[in-house]
């Protein structure tokens, strides 16, 4: 792969299934340039390096809640 080069992931259907979520998800990311994109004439390509980052900015880490019984009534 020549240098500065990134493998496309492909159109918005594939980019919507390497996010778990459907096409419309992922062409409206792409619209609202939420995610980084490649126009090759009239086709949209997400590159998979960009899928793999909205996913790593975009995940919640869980919160560890105190046990029930030491949590005060409100």
């Amino acid at each position: 792969m020549p240098l500065g080069r990134e493998r496309a992931a492909g159109g918005a259907e594939r980019g919507g299934e390497r996010l778990g979520t459907g096409v419309r998800f992922a062409r409206r990311l792409v619209e609202e340039r939420q995610i980084t994109f490649m126009k090759v004439g009239r086709h949209v390509r997400i590159p998979e390096g960009a899928v793999n980052a909205s996913v790593a900015t975009n995940t919640v880490e869980p919160v560890a809640l105190r046990p029930v019984a030491l949590r005060s009534a409100a």
